[in-house]
C-alpha cells in the first residue's frame, strides 16, 4: 500500500477474530466533510485514492475534489485510479500477452533482464471466445465443437500455456469452463479484496478493469469495474494507473416488482432503452431504491452486464443483503462473507432504503411497467414490444425497398420447405448476459418441457444452440430434469463460451445459405445476447433480435419473427389444435420452484479445479524460456512491430502535413465495423494472406482467434462487410478510393500504397465513433494502416482511449460541425497545425482541408486527449511505449 495517508485514516477492523488493516472513509470525512450522501461507486473511488495517496499521482487535492463532488455533482478533474486486478478473455487476452512477450524481447534486446516485464496486478485470463457452433442439435455437438476448437487453436493455446508458466501473477482458466464475466461473477469476484503486505492483511474494495466491455457485469456484486482497451489493461498490469476524469453519476431508482411472465431480459432491454435516451455515455450509473429488494442478484448482473449497450462506464449495485446471499449460494467461504458485510457497513458502502445517495441526475422505473420485449434489428437499445415485432419487421422491409416482397418465398434445395423474409435461421441461448441468470434459463427449460409435451417441434430451417456461461448451468438444468426437453427441441449443449453473440455462430447449412443469398432474403436470428450490430452474428443474417432465453425457444418453434406471439399460434399440438405462447409459458411460481434446485455444492464442484483444465489442455506442450520462441511460419502468433523503435530517441509531436483521407464514415461506426471480427472471407486481404502462407480456407478459423497475428488483423481492419465508406457510392465493405489514381480498392491495399509513398492518413467520421466492445485491434489496426489522426463528431469512451494508447490522435469537430457541414468529400488533403511538444489536453487545433482545385476549407477541431496522463502516452507514441521507456530508463 502506498499510504501517505495525510488524513490519518489507517485503521484496524476485527472480523470474527481476524484482523484487517483498512483506510477509513468515516475518518476521512472528519477532514473532508460529510460524505454520507456520496453514491457508493464514488465512495469506492475515494477509498482507492485514499489508499494510494502518494503526493504525486494522488494528492490531498484529489481527495478534497472527491468530497466536493456533492456540491458540484460534476468536477472537471483528472484522477489516477488503481484497480485491484485485471480480467481478460482470450480474443483480447492473446494480443495482450503477445505484447508483453514482445516487450520482453525489447527489454532483452536492450541488454536488460526480461523479468522486468511481469504483471504487477493479479491477472486472470478466461478462454471463452474461441468455441464456434460448428455442430449443433446433436448429443455429440459439445464434444465435437471442443475437439475442433482445440485443433484450430493449438498454436494460441501453446502460447497461453507458455505465458501461464513464464509470467508471474497470471492465471489462465482453460477452454470449456465458462464465460469470463460469469466466472468472474460466480467465482473470481470477492466484493472486498485482501492483500498481504509486511505481515499485515489489508482489506479494500474489489475493483478491476477488463479487456471486454462487459466486464461491467461484476458491478452487480458491488465490484467497481469496466472495460478498457487491451492496451490500457496491459498498462494497468504493469503498474500504471488508469487515468480518468471524476465521473458524473446518474442514479436509476427502481420501485415495485416485475409482473408475472416478465423476465430480467425484458427489464434490461427496457433499462437500456431508457438510459440511451437519457444519455449516459462516459458516466457511472448507480441503481438504488426499494425495487432492488425485489431484484435477485442474477437480475442485477443482467442489467450491469449491458452497461456498454446503454453507454455508461458502469452500472453499479451497492453491496446489500442480497449480495451476501448470492455469494453464499455461489460457494464463497463464510470468512469472506463476514468480511464483506463488516467492511461495507463500517465504510458506509452497505445499501439501505432509508439512506438514498445524491446524484448528478436521476431517472425512475416502476418494475411493474416492464413488458415482454425484444431489441433489434441491429442495435441493442432499439426495444420492441413482443406483440409489435411482426409489424416492425414489415416496416423494415418497406424501409429497405422490399415492401412488395412480403409474400416472397424461396425453395430450399433438397428440402420440403421454403424460406421467407423474417424467418428465424438462428436461435441461440448464449451470452453471459442471460446465461448467468437461473430464472431465465429455468424458464427456457420449462417452456421447452411444456412445448415437447404438447408435441411442438423446432422448425427445420432454424439452427438452434445452447452455450451456457458456466458448467453450473448444465448442472442445475440437469438436476431440475429440464435438459432432455431442451435437447428434444435442438438446444443441445454446443460449448461453454460466447458463441453466437460474438459472431461464432458457425456456418448455416449450405442449402439455407444458398436460398437466403439467391432470394436476397432478410432473415432473422434470435439470441439471448447483448450485441446485434450489422454483420456481427452471421454474414447472411441482416436482422438480429435480442430476447430472453424462453423467447429464443419460442421463436425457434414459430420459425419466424413476422408474427405476434401474443395472438398468433406457435404451432399445433398432437391433436391438431393451436398452441399459444401463453399455453406453455411457465408461471413465476414454477420458475421459482425450479430455481430452488441451484445450490452452492454445484459451484464448489465446478470451481474446485477451475485452472486445471481437461486432459487435452494439460497435455499441451509448454515452451521453456523467459522470452517466447516466435515461430516464423505461425499464422496465429507473430512478434508485432510496435516496439521496433524503442531504442531510438523520442521525437516531439509534429504537424500532420498533406494527409490523404483513408475513409469517411457516417454516425455510429462501431468497433465491430473497425476491428476484424467473425469469419475470414477467402477473397479478402486477410484471406489472401492466409492462403499465401499455406492455410486452407477450411482452416481459416476466425479473426478473433488470429488476434495474435498483426499481419492478419491489419488486413481486416475496416473490413466489415456492412461498413460504408462515404467516399464510394453504394458500396458496402472495406473499400476506399485511392486518391492519387481514383481507383477503388481495399482499404488495406490503399493504406499500403500510401505507406510506401510516406503519405500520412486521416479518417473522418460522424457521431459516436467507436461504439461497442473494447476492441484493441480497432486502434492497433488503425495505427498499422498509417492513420495519424481521426476527426469525428464524437467518440465512445473506450475507443478514444485506445487510439491514444496506440499513438493515434483523436480530434473532434466543434459542435454542430462535421464532414457534411464543411462540405468534405474525402478527396481533400488534410493538414493539422499546432502539434508540438507544448500540446495540451483539450487544445483547439487548426485543420486545413485542401481540395483538388486548390480551394481550402479551414476549421478548428478539439484535441480529445483529455488528461495529462493521456498526453504523456500520446507523446511517447502510445501507452505501452511510455511504460517500456520508463522501465528501461529506471534501470
Amino acid at each position: 500500500m502506498s499510504g501517505k495517508d495525510s488524513l490519518n485514516t489507517l485503521s484496524t477492523l476485527d472480523v470474527n477474530g481476524n484482523s484487517y488493516e483498512y483506510y477509513s472513509l468515516p475518518k476521512a470525512a472528519k477532514e473532508l466533510g460529510n460524505i454520507d450522501k456520496l453514491p457508493a461507486s464514488m465512495k469506492v473511488l475515494l477509498e482507492n485514492l485514499l489508499r494510494n495517496e502518494d503526493g504525486d499521482t494522488v494528492t490531498r487535492d484529489d481527495l478534497s475534489a472527491m468530497a466536493d463532488w456533492l456540491k458540484e455533482r460534476k468536477i472537471d478533474r483528472e484522477i489516477q485510479y488503481r484497480p485491484a486486478r485485471v480480467l481478460m478473455q482470450d480474443f483480447t487476452g492473446v494480443p495482450g500477452i503477445v505484447d508483453l512477450a514482445a516487450m520482453r524481447d525489447a527489454v532483452s534486446n536492450a541488454g536488460q533482464n526480461p523479468d522486468l516485464i511481469n504483471p504487477l496486478s493479479p491477472v486472470d485470463l478466461v478462454i471463452d471466445h474461441s468455441v464456434m457452433v460448428d455442430k449443433y442439435a446433436s448429443p455429440q455437438a459439445f464434444k465435437e465443437n471442443v475437439r475442433i476448437e482445440m485443433e484450430r487453436n493449438k498454436e494460441r493455446y501453446e502460447f497461453l500455456r507458455w505465458g501461464q508458466k513464464a509470467f508471474e501473477n497470471f492465471r489462465v482458466v482453460p477452454p470449456g469452463t465458462g464465460i469470463c464475466h460469469q466466472v468472474n461473477l460466480e467465482y473470481l469476484g470477492k466484493s472486498v479484496w485482501t492483500k498481504e503486505e509486511n505481515g499485515k492483511t489489508f482489506a479494500y474494495p474489489d475493483t478491476l478493469v477488463g479487456t471486454d466491455s462487459h466486464t461491467t457485469m461484476i458491478n452487480a456484486l458491488g465490484v467497481l469495474g469496466w472495460g478498457v482497451g487491451g492496451i490500457e489493461a496491459e498498462a494497468a498490469m504493469l503498474g500504471q494507473p488508469v487515468s480518468m476524469l471524476i465521473p458524473e453519476v446518474v442514479g436509476f431508482r427502481m420501485t415495485g416488482k416485475l409482473n408475472e411472465g416478465v423476465t430480467a431480459t425484458d427489464l434490461v432491454l427496457t433499462v437500456t432503452q431508457m438510459l440511451r435516451e437519457k444519455g449516459v455515455v462516459g458516466k457511472f450509473v448507480e441503481f438504488y431504491g426499494p425495487g432492488l429488494d425485489n431484484l435477485p442478484l442474477a437480475d442485477r448482473a443482467t442489467i450491469s452486464n449491458m452497461s456498454p449497450e446503454y453507454g455508461a462506464t458502469c452500472g453499479f449495485f451497492p453491496v446489500d443483503e442480497e449480495t451476501i446471499n448470492y455469494m453464499r449460494l455461489s460457494g464463497r467461504d463464510e470468512e469472506t462473507l463476514a468480511l464483506v458485510e463488516a467492511y461495507c457497513k463500517e465504510q458506509g458502502l452497505w445499501r439501505t432504503n432509508d439512506n438514498e445517495p445524491e446524484f448528478t441526475d436521476t431517472l425512475e422505473l416502476d418494475l411493474s411497467e416492464v413488458r415482454a420485449s425484444l431489441a433489434g434489428p441491429k442495435r441493442p437499445q432499439d426495444r420492441v414490444n413482443m406483440e409489435q415485432l411482426g409489424s416492425n419487421f414489415d416496416l423494415i422491409l418497406e424501409t429497405n425497398g422490399k415492401a412488395n416482397e412480403k409474400d416472397k418465398s424461396v425453395p430450399v434445395k433438397g428440402q420440403d420447405f421454403e424460406l421467407s423474409h423474417g424467418d428465424v435461421v438462428i436461435a441461440a441461448i448464449t451470452s453471459c448476459t442471460n446465461t448467468s441468470n437461473p430464472s431465465v434459463l429455468m424458464a427456457a427449460g420449462l417452456l421447452a418441457k411444456k412445448a415437447v409435451e404438447k408435441g411442438l417441434i423446432r422448425q427445420p430451417w432454424v439452427k438452434s444452440s445452447f452455450a451456457p456461461g458456466s458448467k453450473v448451468v448444465t448442472d442445475y438444468l440437469a438436476k431440475a430434469g429440464l435438459t432432455p426437453y431442451l435437447d428434444e427441441l435442438g438446444f443441445h449443449l454446443v460449448g461453454y463460451g460466447c458463441t453466437t453473440c460474438i459472431g461464432n455462430s458457425g456456418p448455416l447449412d449450405d442449402e439455407i445459405s444458398d436460398a437466403i443469398n439467391e432470394g436476397d432474403l432478410t432473415v432473422s436470428s434470435v439470441l439471448s445476447g447483448n450485441r446485434n450490430f450489422e454483420g456481427r452474428v452471421h454474414p447472411d443474417v441482416k436482422a438480429n433480435w435480442l430476447a430472453s432465453p424462453p423467447l429464443v425457444v419460442a421463436y425457434a418453434l414459430a420459425g419466424t419473427t413476422r408474427t405476434d406471439l401474443s395472438k398468433d399460434p406457435l404451432g399445433k399440438d398432437k391433436d391438431g389444435n393451436d398452441v399459444m405462447l401463453k399455453d406453455i409459458w411457465p408461471s413465476s411460481s414454477e420458475i421459482a420452484e425450479a430455481v430452488k434446485t441451484v445450490d452452492n455444492e454445484m459451484f464448489r464442484k465446478e470451481y474446485g479445479e477451475v485452472f486445471k483444465g481437461d486432459e487435452e489442455w494439460r497435455s499441451i506442450k509448454v515452451a521453456e524460456g523467459k522470452t517466447y520462441d516466435w515461430q516464423d511460419d505461425s499464422t496465429y502468433v507473430k512478434n508485432p512491430p510496435f516496439f521496433d523503435d524503442i531504442n531510438e530517441p523520442l521525437a516531439d509531436p509534429s504537424d500532420i502535413e498533406d494527409a490523404n483521407v483513408l475513409a469517411v464514415f457516417a454516425d455510429s461506426i462501431t468497433t465491430d465495423h473497425i476491428s476484424p471480427a467473425g469469419s475470414i472471407k477467402p477473397d479478402s486481404p486477410a484471406g489472401h494472406y492466409l492462403q499465401e502462407n499455406g492455410v486452407e480456407v477450411k482452416d481459416f478459423n476466425s479473426f478473433g482467434s488470429r488476434r495474435g497475428n498483426h499481419e492478419v488483423m491489419m488486413r481486416g481492419t475496416f473490413g466489415n462487410i456492412r461498413i460504408k465508406n462515404q467516399m464510394l457510392d453504394d458500396v458496402e465493405g472495406g473499400f476506399t478510393k485511392y486518391i492519387p489514381t481514383g481507383e477503388q480498392m481495399s482499404i488495406y491495399d490503399a493504406a499500403m500504397k500510401y505507406i510506401e509513398n510516406d503519405t500520412p492518413l486521416v479518417v473522418l467520421a460522424g457521431k459516436e465513433y467507436g461504439t461497442g466492445s473494447s476492441r484493441d485491434w480497432a486502434a492497433k489496426g488503425t495505427r498499422l494502416l498509417g492513420v495519424k489522426a481521426v476527426i469525428a463528431e464524437s467518440y465512445e469512451r473506450i475507443h478514444r482511449s485506445n487510439l491514444i494508447g496506440m499513438g493515434v490522435l483523436p480530434l473532434q469537430f466543434e459542435d454542430g460541425q462535421g464532414v457534411e457541414a464543411h462540405g468534405l468529400t474525402g478527396d481533400e488533403t488534410i493538414s493539422v497545425k499546432g502539434l508540438n511538444k507544448d500540446l495540451k489536453p483539450g487544445q483547439m487545433l487548426d485543420v486545413v482541408a485542401k481540395g483538388k482545385d486548390g480551394k481550402e476549407v479551414k476549421f478548428q477541431a478539439k484535441c480529445r486527449i483529455d488528461t495529462s496522463n493521456e498526453m504523456k502516452y500520446y507523446k511517447s507514441g502510445g501507452i505501452l511505449h511510455y511504460v517500456l521507456r520508463q522501465m528501461l530508463e529506471s534501470k
